[in-house]
């Protein structure tokens, strides 16, 4: 993948989007965290918890970037991918996070619940990098400023439009159809022919998209046992 090539730029423009998508909850995560801590050390709690968020999540995304590398992996990871991006699409989050008062045990709460929290955004951006560290790197340095400032604006939104939720989940059905087609025996069995690629590719997004609009619909319509 040469550095400014459509393969890269496409590539970027996935984790982007990826990225604006999965890493709103982290934002919000830090500031339910630091709520409760005395606000002249508010900014120091999230500043601290926001680095040590972002080591974990570099260090995990590398490590996951290299572990992908593994026959098999591939298909496990895009298997896992596809289930995260129909449950962006139906999870109703509830962020229920016990403020604690003090500094270090803030900062704790951060880095757990962004441990835990982040594995779908650590494996999204590792499976949309494709073995690419460089992008691995600029896809965790964009999701910095979007977890500080730009999530917050984002999730507004997406309250607002959630035809926007539907774009980000598609992208991640688009990278986890991907990385599927790209594991070497499920390609060479499977997926020799480009046309056939292409098509389970589009299969998967529509399939997502197409549960998640009917879940959706099943769950916000008026339950006739309610009147």
């Amino acid at each position: 993948m040469d550095f400014l090539s459509i393969t890269f730029l496409i590539a970027l423009i996935n984790i982007i989007i990826i990225d604006l998508v999965l890493a709103g909850d982290n934002a919000i995560v830090i500031g339910l965290a630091a709520r409760n801590v005395p606000k002249e050390m508010q900014k120091k709690v999230i500043i601290i918890g926001t680095l040590g968020a972002v080591i974990i999540r570099a260090s995990a995304t590398l490590a996951v970037t290299w572990l992908l590398k593994f026959p098999g992996l591939l298909l496990v990871g895009g298997i896992l991918l596809i289930w995260i991006a129909y449950k962006l699409l139906v999870d109703n989050k509830d962020h229920e996070l016990k403020a604690k008062t003090s500094i270090w045990g803030a900062i704790s709460t951060i880095l757990i619940a962004d441990t835990v929290m982040g594995l779908d955004n650590v494996l999204a951006i590792a499976g949309a990098a494709h073995g690419n560290y460089l992008l691995v790197i600029i896809g965790l340095l964009i999701s910095v400023p979007i977890m500080i400032w730009g999530s917050t604006l984002f999730l507004r939104l997406m309250t607002r439009f959630p035809w926007i939720i539907y774009i980000g989940s598609g992208v991640l059905a688009f990278t986890a159809a991907k990385m599927i087609t790209d594991e070497p025996f499920v390609h060479n069995l499977l997926f020799v022919s480009p046309i056939a690629k292409w098509a389970f590719v589009v299969i998967v997004i529509v399939v997502v998209l197409m549960l998640g609009l009917r879940k959706n619909r099943t769950q916000n319509s008026p339950s006739p046992a309610g009147h």
